[in-house]
């Protein structure tokens, strides 16, 4: 039998192994006797049966491996390149379950894999039944004439990817698909663009080689008579000129022949109901049905998070034959509208770039989201609604799901939707040129139908893009392409992204925007031909922008754009997300294995670079003392450097300087990370939030104060998210370094800061500011600030801060002697600092207990200050002073137990 399966599997497939192992699963039908669940355990073995092992479904190879013993973790030091070898081998799932006879009989009954990563022939009792070589689509195969009743045997004879790929990139001979390989620092493997697959699961800038293999999606087998409902969705449509919504119901269905049939689709709190007869044709079809809403004008809308509520409607869909109901569904409709405005600037050339929603245009305030663990079943719902949380405590309201990844799962659009989080879909090609032959466009056209018809319900999605920077690839000639043969490539990009990709998004969803790629030009890249000269003209569309040379404290650094929906500097995590994944050997900067953690060429000296343009970089001779100091160090260097960037274009929505401005969107680059180690990241593998993060909480606040300078003279802005107007007033307190008072305090006059707006309310030459403050200097003093209501007195959006020079210049700034108190009652943890001076960057740090504290980071102007945890799940004082490790850097201090008071121990860090 093994024998068999084996010659059986490779006359299909090349080199893939089919080896045998049968077992009862153990899986049983769910409640309903016409679907079979096949989600659980099944059986797992390697090409020569030297490995046979248990795995549950969903899953994939290397959790398997790992969760049975047979490998360490995974992102355990090197463990990246030493299971490489998972990754060259093929793989078999087997599974042995029951039907019943009942469940034979009907008309039709269909083997469904929601997802397969990714090549694979499958087996039913000896017998192929189809093959798979998309891990973004959703395969169904007819098997009532492979089954029997009893046991029945299936299996997935899974092909390795790196195999496959390299296979795909050599009969394509005629020309080159660049790039073959990645950079050698990423220690990646070559030819993902030949697979449709999750592109940075052979490596990326920063995450790991890990192409993984398995069944990522749920299995089942389903049976019926007349018609299979395989999906239904809704979108809302607004006729404004009529002041009426009208919701279009598409229903995805698969009938065994053609069929009469009654669809009845309703919006019971809206007292609208349609009833349609029609009939179903053979075969899978999509059917349409238009329900006019009867109480257009009571309709709540779906507002942004901060903008307003997020409410939805239940939608009923039933299908009827000959008054007896064999298909009903309920799911959540929500309204909103959306517009990607493109039009004249007024003083400016090019065309704006921002969204609409529900007709008020909003400033996009996130981040950029990757995939959130190399193995996709690893990924809890606890762990999104954990970084989908964290972006909403930081007050954003976007994320951009970038083209490298995967197209996330229900459960991330969903809490989207609850949240307000509004989303930029990429569809899932990055940082490559991309085959056009027949077979591979065909799968891609059945990828985005699939993925457009799941996700469109969703009012978090409010863009649909083509593809990451491949626009900008090519007009920059990233891939060394001879001028020569530049046509044919634009050639195949026109194909797959604009015949293909862009024609099935239109024809499947009209009710929102679709740009070809990002960044674009948008409006003038399609004038242009669709491959703009310059797709990083800041005149229109969206901008990518990263510079790792310049002072990044310098604003004049940054393009003023229309949407920057890519920006960042890296960091490293801290000590407690890396401990458990090296040892004591790794601990030093100039370890082999901060080498080998570090995917950006170049990228760890970068940091220390721009972090020296403004710190004394930790000395200490102690090698531990000074690992953590100096991953202390980065994380402030890329919080202010993305602090100065992000306010810059906040300041720039409703401003026109030489043409360029209307800035209307702000994504810093990225969100969350895949594995433990240096990444652009505002929070680190685990949920942890880095110092970015704490710092997103004041610069997307919703009502915020900038300060720049420019020509020597100081402005502070006064930006509002609002939508009524405010009169503000600016107020700035001067510091010296060596005291907790204020040298002195200064208001200006009231001005009105529309809803919307961008408002320069306090402007004064830097040196005049000086000279009223007594004996300040730019060397002895430092700046916070803040906005005031004019009427009320009461402080509106947070407190800021302007550093008049560089720390490590600053003189005056002493050793803060700060001390910390730990307090826990009924309403949480309480933590108090007091501090002998004026304290700035100022870390707390509670090791690996999850959670966060209400602010981190900060500048401490105040002789104490208390600041609450929130730990995200139940902990104690006494747990907080376990899990504490002990930080310094040099003239900081480190605060000691209070055994009288029984205190417990929280390190805090600050700069001198």
């Amino acid at each position: 039998m093994t024998a068999l399966c084996g010659n059986v599997c490779l006359s299909a497939l090349g080199c893939l192994s089919c080896l045998f192992v049968a077992v009862l699963s153990g899986l049983s039908s769910s409640v309903d006797n016409n679907i079979v669940s096949l989600d659980g355990k099944w059986s797992l073995s390697n090409s020569n049966g030297s490995l046979s092992l248990s795995a549950e479904v969903p899953g994939c190879v290397h959790s398997a491996l790992f969760k049975q013993g047979f490998i360490q973790d995974p992102y355990f030091r090197f463990n990246d390149l030493s299971y490489r070898w998972i990754a060259f081998d093929n793989w078999t799932y087997t599974t042995t379950f029951s039907v019943m006879h009942p469940l034979r009989t009907k008309q039709k009954v269909v083997l469904v894999f929601d997802g397969v990563d990714t090549v694979a022939s499958i087996w039913l009792n000896g017998v192929s039944v189809g093959r798979t070589d998309n891990m973004f689509r959703r395969y169904d195969f007819t098997v009532r004439d492979s089954l029997k009743d009893g046991d029945n045997v299936l299996r997935v004879c899974l092909q390795s990817a790196v195999v496959y790929a390299s296979e795909r990139s050599k009969v394509h001979s005629a020309y080159r698909v660049p790039p073959e390989c990645p950079p050698d620092v990423q220690k990646g493997l070559c030819h993902v663009n030949f697979i449709r697959k999750e592109q940075s699961s052979f490596s990326w800038d920063w995450g790991p080689a890990f192409p993984t293999m398995g069944l990522w999606k749920s299995v089942r087998v389903e049976a019926f008579d007349v018609v299979q409902l395989l999906h239904v969705s809704s979108v809302p449509l607004y006729n404004s000129s009529l002041s009426e919504w009208r919701l279009q119901v598409d229903l995805v269905v698969d009938a065994v022949q053609t069929t009469r049939v009654q669809i009845s689709v309703s919006v019971p709190e809206l007292d609208s109901e349609r009833d349609v007869h029609t009939q179903f044709l053979c075969g899978q079809t999509t059917h349409t049905v238009v329900l006019h809403i009867n109480k257009s004008s009571e309709v709540k809308l779906w507002w942004p998070h901060t903008h307003g509520q997020q409410p939805f409607y239940q939608l009923s869909v039933s299908v009827s034959q000959d008054k007896l109901l064999i298909l009903n569904s309920r799911s959540k409709v929500y309204f909103r509208t959306v517009e990607l405005v493109q039009e004249p600037v007024v003083h400016s050339p090019g065309l704006s770039f921002y969204f609409r929603i529900n007709g008020k245009p909003i400033f996009l305030k996130g981040s950029n989201w990757i995939p959130a663990h190399a193995f996709q079943d690893q990924i809890s719902p606890a762990v999104l609604r954990n970084l989908l949380q964290s972006a909403v405590d930081a007050n954003m309201n976007a994320l951009r799901v970038w083209g490298g990844g995967v197209y996330e799962q229900d459960l991330f659009y969903s809490i989207c939707d609850e949240v307000g989080i509004m989303v930029w879909q990429d569809m899932m090609f990055a940082c490559a040129t991309y085959p056009t032959d027949d077979d591979f466009i065909h799968t891609v056209r059945e990828e985005v139908v699939q993925q457009v018809q799941r996700l469109k319900s969703h009012p978090s999605i409010i863009i649909w893009s083509g593809n990451n920077e491949n626009e900008a690839a090519l007009a920059t000639n990233w891939f060394n392409i001879p001028a020569a043969e530049k046509p044919l490539y634009a050639r195949d990009y026109v194909t797959l992204y604009v015949d293909n990709i862009r024609e099935v998004v239109r024809a499947e969803d009209q009710s929102r925007p679709f740009i070809v790629s990002s960044p674009t030009n948008g409006v003038e890249s399609e004038q242009e031909g669709w491959l703009s000269e310059n797709p990083y003209d800041p005149h229109y569309g969206d901008t990518h922008f990263y510079n790792y040379v310049s002072d990044c404290w310098d604003w004049r650094t940054f393009p003023r754009t229309r949407l920057a929906s890519e920006y960042g500097f890296q960091s490293w995590p801290s000590f407690s997300t890396l401990q458990p994944v090296s040892t004591e050997e790794d601990w030093s900067y100039s370890s082999h294995f901060v080498s080998h953690r570090q995917h950006h060429e170049s990228g760890n000296e970068q940091m220390l670079e721009q972090a020296a343009l403004h710190f004394n970089l930790p000395n200490s001779t102690d090698p531990l003392t000074a690992f953590t100091h100096t991953l202390y160090i980065t994380q402030v260097m890329q919080a202010q450097c993305v602090k100065t960037q992000t306010e810059f274009y906040r300041r720039s929505r409703t401003e026109i300087i030489e043409g360029k401005g209307h800035t209307m969107g702000a994504l810093y680059w990225q969100l969350n990370d895949i594995w433990q180690a240096p990444s652009w990241s505002s929070i680190e593998f685990g949920g942890k939030w880095k110092m970015l993060h704490y710092f997103a909480q004041t610069f997307f606040a919703a009502v915020l104060p900038v300060a720049f300078e420019d020509a020597d003279t100081l402005l502070i802005y006064a930006v509002s998210d609002l939508s009524h107007d405010l009169k503000l007033r600016a107020v700035v307190s001067v510091y010296s370094w060596s005291r907790l008072q204020p040298v002195c305090t200064l208001k200006s006059d009231p001005l009105l800061v529309p809803g919307g707006g961008a408002v320069a309310i306090f402007k004064q030459p830097v040196a005049a500011l000086l000279a009223g403050c007594g004996h300040c200097t730019r060397f002895t003093c430092v700046l916070t600030f803040h906005l005031e209501d004019s009427s009320s007195g009461a402080q509106q959006g947070p407190t800021n801060h302007h550093f008049l020079s560089s720390p490590k210049d600053a003189e005056g700034l002493q050793r803060p002697n700060i001390t910390v108190k730990v307090q826990q009652n009924a309403a949480g943890i309480s933590v108090t600092l007091l501090s002998a001076c004026v304290a700035p960057f100022v870390w707390l740090d509670v090791g690996k207990v999850p959670g966060r504290f209400s602010s981190n980071g900060f500048l401490m102007v105040s002789t104490n200050m208390t600041l609450t945890f929130d730990a995200w799940r139940p902990t104690s004082a006494e747990e907080l002073s376990t899990h504490t490790h002990t930080h310094a850097i040099p003239s900081t201090e480190r605060l000691l137990q209070d055994v009288q008071n029984k205190h417990p121990v929280i390190d805090v860090i600050s700069i001198k």
